[in-house]
């Protein structure tokens, strides 16, 4: 199943500037963050509200705090989330979807950013916030027109890893008893 969202094509900012938004072959769409006057439990309690997991194992992202979040989407995807300390009280919050940690597609499939998702939760919980440009280093004050993502699912049927590992450790105990029993 194909996943599909809107993300950001052409912004402004306060000052009047405007800025196309812009998508590379090789990294993707230039990621916008989510900047927040809250507390890091603050905003880990409203995740967990919403369903979100603590991460088990993840590439931590430089001033990243605490482990990341997710959660699950329609099967195989996952909405990523990880909070960077901002400095002067403010927290950043990067998220994409991606195909889940449960699937062995997750290390070499397709992923882009998410921000309309973030937002949505934040005003659930009446949370104020900010479109942070990170390069430009400025407030987005609108959003002129959107992209339309499509994340298509992976041509190779997704595996679950974990399962894999039962049945992998199972022969192996088979071979190895088998192995061990011929010897003596």
């Amino acid at each position: 199943m194909e996943y599909r969202t809107t993300y950001p094509k052409n912004i402004s900012f306060l000052d009047g500037i405007k800025h196309k938004i812009d998508v590379d072959s090789k990294e993707g769409v230039e990621q916008l963050h989510i900047v927040v006057k809250k507390s890091f439990e603050e905003l880990s309690k409203i995740f967990a509200a919403e369903g979100f997991t603590k991460v088990k194992f993840e590439h931590k992202q430089p001033d990243q705090i605490g482990n990341g979040l997710n959660l699950k989407l329609k099967k195989p995807w996952e909405m990523h989330v990880r909070m960077v300390d901002l400095k002067k009280g403010l927290i950043g919050i990067h998220a994409e979807v991606e195909v889940s940690r449960d699937y062995l597609q997750h290390l070499f499939s397709q992923r882009t950013p998410v921000v309309y998702e973030v937002e949505e939760i934040l005003k659930r919980y009446h949370v104020e916030y900010n479109v942070w440009h990170d390069k430009i280093k400025k407030n987005v004050s609108s959003i002129v027109d959107n992209y339309k993502v499509k994340l298509a699912t992976p041509s190779i049927p997704v595996f679950a890893w974990k399962p894999m590992l039962f049945v992998i450790g199972t022969i192996a105990a088979f071979y190895g008893w088998k192995f061990f029993d011929t010897i003596w």
